[in-house]
């Protein structure tokens, strides 16, 4: 379609890219697509009750969730600027002071002591992530009865649907987030004309003035606090906040449809045919340095001019955007898995349907098809689609649905599309889906393990522009940590502790040493930085981008280092993040020297920046030489009495053997230092201390022990935590839980924290494809009694390789790869047979299970 026509059944059509099929020629173009396997639907079968009842849409900057009722429709909504606060003074004088007398008491092995002479440490809170309001639909005449009630998120085209059926009208409401126009999209239709009638409002938790103006258009204006707690009964409007405003332009259809104001501040609509809601939200948040009182910023001013550049725009051109838009991105990878074609259960699928996700709005410009319609936002009914994907987590534990593994993977790529884009904040512990003033932890980012989950997808599979906004951040915490790191610990570079907000704090926390002093947050941030140019091989990337900020960290790092009693380089003060040892005089502390994870970070970045010198040819440099003799005087990862791995560097006794975190596995995973291959012994007692961890657990502990499994090549035991991180949990009785999914697949700490919902995407992949800069290993933790028959395509691996591969009856039948761009030599892996092949630039190869180079073409875009 012609996207300025006016013929409203036509749509506009992409070219294929990476994920579909025919990009890499495995399908005859002339012939019909393959039978389609169950949608990527989250499915609900009554309106929501609950919030983690509601279906979430976004684009990276604004959010919704769309709760679904009948009588009244309410869209929770969200702007990922809103928050508390404003910039903050992230140092504290006194820190070199302190700092110094917790080294001598670590030195005199005053554990305790050091721990409460730690709190000398601590700094302020984090500011607190807002909701921005709700849009409120409330439906005249509220049916006594309904039937065909049915809400949808449909993965493949980012949009949820809903229908229901009163008397003889069928009510269908379609709802999606638009990137290219940054607008909330609502249409409202029936099938019976001037059947539409109700009124439509704007609210907000937060201190809110609404009204209508000249265009018919609601106006919501507010301001978040200055400080953390709003304190309750105040209604006043703190000028010193981020100040927020969020549109609605409403556009009906009908002969007889009409629009009035009621109380100033409602729109209410009679007798339509349609309506389509339109929302544009902005904030005068103008950075992490620029206090919200200096902002320049009309956000009113910043919404309408949205909204006007769109006004003369149909819905139908507007999906389209958006779909193009949101499947260039999604439709990179398909995933489908099947137990077999001797399976007996009802969920099964013969191997030819295990193909590609071919959507048929794609066509292969080469082929001179006509264009087709893009897809609706409706789906077809299979036996999945009719039951609510709730039922379908319940009943897991006993039929283990092979496509609801699918589902929850694609899910977790699906909310990172939504919540981290190009020029948007950093994805926060909820993504951008909030309704509370208090939300859990502040909905904070939290960098001991939380924000770094959010982008292992990333990579992997297929997302890399979704990481930007954390490149973004990491800059800006490099400048706060530059203070930070100065006058706190009289060092060079940049520092960041364990949590952070919009403000790009750097201190540590108030609170508790055994969390908020843990100056290695920055760093565990920086190993994204290599990985992006590793899967990417972004040269531009890694000179502008990644080297000066891991230039800035590891001179933090080599300063934070000290001469330790055992002639190794020790950090002190160090912490285990959020664990507990005790002491040899029986007490509990938290503050000791040289954990685990703090050298193995430590090693990846004095491993990376010398990599990256001598991409960049800067390996002469001074601060090369100082990092390679460093690396050499820094403690070994040593094993415990009991065959597991050390998480300090004494032996304590631990109290808590179950502890969420498996910080002292880092090296296994998402680090590099433990390998099967080049550090057997730590991989085996890696798997012991994972024994002694034991499955329980939040979600994101169990997603992060899946793939650390997944590293062990123990498919078995990552299978089983796939099994027990998909449980339903009760919103009404959460507590009783660790872990689960709730009703929307939304993942639980409990509460909600959206960490784990990507590190399960990211645990798949590597259950199915893991790469170092030379080797590519294949399924190489493939639960082959649960998943005998499948195929992936479109995954990332490092060395910007793109990978397809199909398995029959639990062994590998085919791998394809494409490199873009640049020839590679890699080393092949499958089930202890080792190739070395020959990847040539935009060329796909092709190999069977016995790592025999099969056929070379050129890929789709090498020859158009």
């Amino acid at each position: 379609m012609d996207l300025e026509g006016k013929e409203e059944g036509w749509v506009w059509v992409r070219r294929p890219n990476e994920g579909d099929s025919k990009f890499w020629g495995l399908m005859d173009p002339i012939q019909d697509p393959p039978p389609s396997p169950p949608p990527l639907t989250v499915v609900f079968t009554e309106p929501a009750k609950h919030w983690t009842d509601a279906a979430p849409i976004g684009n990276g900057r604004l959010g919704a969730m769309i709760w679904g009722g009948v009588c009244t429709e309410t869209l929770q909504l969200n702007h990922d600027t809103l928050w508390t606060g404003m910039p903050g003074d992230y140092t504290n004088r006194q820190s070199p002071v302190v700092v110094s007398n917790v080294r001598k008491l670590v030195d005199n092995g005053q554990f305790v002591e050091a721990s409460l002479a730690a709190n000398g440490l601590l700094g302020h809170l984090s500011e607190v992530y807002q909701p921005l309001g709700n849009i409120n639909i409330d439906f005249d005449d509220c049916p006594v009865g309904y039937s065909a009630y049915g809400r949808e998120l449909n993965l493949t085209t980012a949009t949820v649907k809903v229908s229901y059926t009163v008397g003889d009208v069928e009510f269908t409401r379609e709802h999606f987030c638009s990137y290219p126009h940054q607008v909330l999209v609502t249409n409202i239709s029936s099938n019976k004309s001037g059947s539409l009638s109700f009124t439509v409002s704007l609210d907000s938790e937060l201190p809110y003035h609404s009204s209508v103006n000249a265009a018919n258009q609601i106006i919501m204006e507010g301001s978040c606090p200055a400080k953390r707690i709003l304190q309750k009964g105040n209604t006043s409007v703190d000028l010193e906040g981020i100040q927020f405003s969020a549109v609605i332009d409403l556009q009906i259809g009908g002969e007889a449809g009409t629009i009035r104001v009621v109380d100033d501040n409602k729109l209410k609509v009679e007798g339509s045919d349609w309506a389509v809601l339109l929302l544009a939200a902005s904030s005068s948040f103008e950075g992490p340095f620029t206090k919200p009182s200096d902002s320049k910023k009309d956000p009113t001013l910043a919404s309408v001019d949205t909204l006007n550049a769109i006004r003369n725009m149909s819905f139908s051109k507007l999906l389209a955007y958006h779909l193009d838009d949101y499947q260039n991105l999604f439709n990179r990878v398909s995933l489908q898995l099947s137990k077999g074609s001797n399976a007996t259960t009802e969920d099964s699928r013969p191997i030819n349907q295990i193909q590609a996700r071919t959507q048929k709005s794609l066509i292969a410009s080469s082929c001179g098809r006509p264009k087709l319609s893009a897809p609706a936002i409706t789906t077809k009914s299979t036996k999945n689609a009719m039951v609510s994907t709730a039922e379908r987590v319940k009943s897991f534990n006993v039929n283990e649905d092979p496509s609801l593994v699918e589902l929850l993977f694609q899910y977790g790529r699906y909310l990172l599309i939504s919540c981290s884009r190009p020029g948007t904040q950093v994805a926060n512990l909820q993504g951008i889906w909030n309704k509370e003033t208090e939300p859990a932890w502040d909905a904070a980012p939290h960098l001991n393990i939380n924000l770094q989950m959010n982008y292992w997808p990333s990579l992997s599979c297929n997302l890399s522009e979704c990481q930007e906004p954390l490149f973004d951040y990491i800059a800006s915490l490099s400048v706060n940590g530059a203070r930070t790191a100065k006058v706190n610990y009289e060092a060079n570079g940049w520092v960041t502790h364990h949590i952070s907000d919009i403000w790009a704090k750097t201190s540590p926390d108030r609170g508790k040493p055994k969390y908020a002093v843990w100056p290695i947050g920055g760093a565990w941030l920086c190993t994204h930085l290599w990985e992006h140019y590793s899967f990417t091989m972004d040269k531009v990337f890694l000179e502008n981008i990644a080297y000066p900020l891991l230039e800035g960290c590891a001179l933090f790092l080599l300063d934070w280092l000290i001469e330790g009693q055992r002639g190794y380089l020790e950090t002190n003060p160090s912490t285990s993040p959020e664990h507990l040892f005790i002491a040899p005089d029986g007490q509990t502390a938290s503050i000791s020297y040289s954990t685990t994870m703090d050298m193995a970070i430590i090693k990846e970045i004095f491993s990376i920046i010398t990599y990256a010198a001598e991409v960049l040819e800067k390996s002469d440099s001074c601060l090369i030489n100082q990092i390679k003799i460093a690396l050499l005087k820094l403690p070994p990862t040593r094993i415990s009495w009991d065959g597991s791995v050390m998480e300090w560097a004494q032996d304590f006794e631990d109290p808590e053997v179950h502890h969420r975190h498996l910080s002292h596995l880092f090296g296994l995973f998402p680090g590099h230092t433990m390998t099967l291959w080049s550090t057997p012994d730590l991989c085996k007692a890696a798997a012991k201390s994972l024994y002694k961890r034991g499955d329980e657990g939040p979600g994101w502990s169990t997603t992060w022990k899946m793939a650390l499994w997944a590293h062990l090549h123990n498919s078995e035991h990552a299978y089983k935590l796939v099994k027990k991180l998909i449980n339903l949990v009760d919103p009404d009785h959460e507590k009783a839980f660790e872990g689960g999914l709730y009703s929307n697949l939304f993942t639980a700490h409990p509460p909600f924290q959206i960490d784990a919902n990507f590190g399960f995407t990211a645990a798949i992949a590597e259950m199915l494809v893991q790469s170092t800069e030379q080797d590519l290993y294949l399924l190489p933790a493939l639960p082959v009694d649960k998943w005998a028959e499948g195929c992936v395509r479109g995954l990332k691996a490092r060395g910007d390789v793109t990978i397809n591969i199909s398995w029959k009856e639990g062994v590998l039948h085919e791998a394809c790869f494409c490199s873009k761009n640049r020839n590679s030599v890699r080393r092949l892996h499958y089930k202890g047979k080792v190739a070395n092949i020959e990847l040539s630039s935009n060329r796909i190869h092709t190999f069977d299970k016995h790592l025999k180079c099969l056929r070379t073409h050129p890929s789709l875009e090498g020859t158009t």
